[in-house]
């Protein structure tokens, strides 16, 4: 156990410091080419729903038993090997870096007035169309995407980690890639998607409300809105949200900030009505600092609360 929160520790550090270069090899994208070789075989014909969940078997068994060979091997030749190993397989599975990053080259652009530039900076990270988004429409965007994906790319990956150390994080890891690929409601995958969508929504259940209500108890609060009511606010708003889980997200980071979020979106030319969640204060670039720095602190928050209580858990067991 002692050696399993070392590793995390070490992963969140190096994520921070390092995050994904480009030109390293990701496990990610070795998992997407799988799912898409897998998908274009088997999304076809009867049956549909049963051949997504056997997808989904695949997928994540294979992953969660290949990273507990690995690290097993490591273990075995030596303890540092094994600290080292495992820490790396987490640092490559989180998001610090890479989320600030993305964020901030929709920002730069935005500060320095070229509408152009951030409008293509964030058709890299959101799959809206962004042609003729303004200003607080790109914050919005942007403000959006940080805040679910700090649940999706570093809370809920460590909430796995603290269960069930490299292994579990990677297991979230291939449930998240596979609704990232499959887990759609159109024609295409509404039924292959099914399994893989729904398995998502469970395994993020617990990190995102956990991940909401430390956003509101421990980042700056903007607005000046007492707790109570920035609680109150969140738990209504979040259950407006299309998705079970992403509301409690953006909801909390709406109410934190003082921002509105949600409403209008364009999704390949088809216009997406949204839940607007929080109060009535238009988003602008400077927010996208602040959504950032939100999700700094409760990135590190929810590892040192993860960190305390395994370490009483161990200590009691």
């Amino acid at each position: 156990m002692p050696a399993h929160f070392i590793a995390i520790a070490i992963g969140m550090v190096l994520d921070r410091l390092i995050g994904d270069p480009p030109n390293w090899p990701h496990p990610v994208k070795w998992l997407g080419t799988t799912i898409s070789k897998l998908t274009k075989l088997m999304n076809k014909g009867r049956m549909r729903t049963v051949k997504g969940a056997i997808l989904w078997v695949v997928i994540c068994m294979t992953t969660f038993f290949l990273v507990i060979w690995l690290v097993s091997i490591a273990y075995r030749l030596h303890l540092v090997a094994g600290i080292a190993i495992e820490a790396l397989l987490i640092a490559a599975g989180l998001a610090q870096k890479s989320l600030r990053d993305a964020a901030l080259l929709v920002y730069d652009p935005l500060k320095s007035g070229d509408m152009n530039e951030a409008r293509e900076k964030l058709s890299w990270i959101v799959g809206r169309d962004t042609k003729k988004l303004d200003e607080s429409a790109i914050s919005r965007a942007t403000i959006e995407t940080v805040s679910e994906n700090t649940s999706d790319g570093i809370t809920a990956p460590l909430f796995w980690a603290f269960l069930l150390g490299a292994p579990g994080l990677w297991l979230y890891k291939a449930v998240n890639t596979l609704d990232s690929m499959v887990g759609y409601k159109d024609e295409r995958y509404r039924e292959f998607g099914k399994v893989s969508a729904r398995m998502d929504d469970l395994f993020n259940w617990i990190p995102s409300r956990i991940t909401g209500l430390l956003i509101l108890l421990f980042t700056p609060n903007e607005g000046g809105h007492s707790l109570k009511k920035r609680i109150s606010g969140w738990l209504g708003d979040a259950k407006k949200h299309m998705s079970p889980n992403s509301g409690y997200l953006e909801a909390a980071t709406a109410w934190q900030l003082n921002i509105q979020l949600g409403g209008s979106s364009t999704y390949r030319g088809v216009v997406s009505e949204r839940a607007v969640l929080g109060p009535t204060v238009i988003a602008n670039k400077d927010h996208i600092h602040s959504a950032t720095y939100q999700m700094q602190v409760v990135s590190w928050t929810f590892w040192s609360l993860g960190t305390v209580l395994g370490g009483i858990f161990y200590a009691i067991a």
